[in-house]
């Protein structure tokens, strides 16, 4: 039976439109953005069987363009289509970011350093440059490393904050192993960083660690 067969109050897109996006399933919002079928398949079913092919929801949206291509009911201009709309996601949080008062705004810059780090295959290394009243004047990835680290200089971290003319920082880079335990050597680098920012006074306000999932505040954690 085609889904245009339901009874409406079972229709993704209706219910969706009704309820909003939120009670949907995980088929059911990807059954939207399919749009249709295959042959003796409604997008719900198709939906249903990619979910369980790559192994569920994020899998999916993070696979590379070879490997999605190969979905049923997928192929290039489907992946065009999904890296336009997760692109439009990250520029909004970047957006909501950029309006606000960080401060006043944790969540916002939690999940805005969890999109753009959290799937990253190497450890990046960035920075939240602020203003005297705690609002965003950049965001800067200032060091790459390999799969297990990445080199942070403080003298560039300097020169970077002298050139935005920032008052404070946060930092936060990624765990490629998924894991967002500090390690020793990321304790270290923070105090370090705290105390040659201190020299040009500008505070450092967190470290954020993000992982699979999970994020971790060395400023929480006392480090700070």
């Amino acid at each position: 039976m085609a889904i245009t067969d339901w009874p409406e109050d079972e229709r993704p897109r209706e219910r969706l439109l009704k309820q909003g996006p939120a009670v949907l399933s995980d088929a059911e919002l990807l059954a939207i953005f399919l749009r249709t079928g295959v042959a003796g398949k409604t997008a719900v079913d198709l939906a249903r069987e990619l979910l369980g092919e790559f192994g569920g929801l994020r899998p999916l949206l993070e696979a590379d363009r070879k490997r999605f291509a190969r979905g049923l009911g997928l192929g290039d201009a489907k992946y065009a289509q999904l890296q336009a709309v997760m692109e439009m996601a990250r520029r909004h949080l970047h957006e909501t970011l950029a309006r606000g008062d960080v401060l006043e705004s944790p969540d916002a810059t939690r999940r805005y350093l969890s999109a753009h780090l959290r799937s990253r295959p190497q450890e990046v290394f960035c920075a939240l440059f602020l203003d005297n009243r705690h609002r965003v004047i950049a965001f800067e990835e200032l060091f790459q490393g390999t799969i297990d680290g990445a080199s942070v200089h403080p003298r560039e971290v300097v020169r970077r904050c002298l050139h935005h003319n920032a008052a404070a920082l946060i930092f936060a880079h990624n765990h490629p192993s998924g894991v967002a335990e500090p390690s020793a050597a990321d304790h270290a680098i923070t105090r370090r960083l705290r105390d040659a920012l201190a020299l040009i006074d500008v505070r450092v306000l967190d470290h954020l660690v993000v992982g699979d999932g999970q994020m971790v505040s060395l400023a929480e954690r006392g480090v700070l």
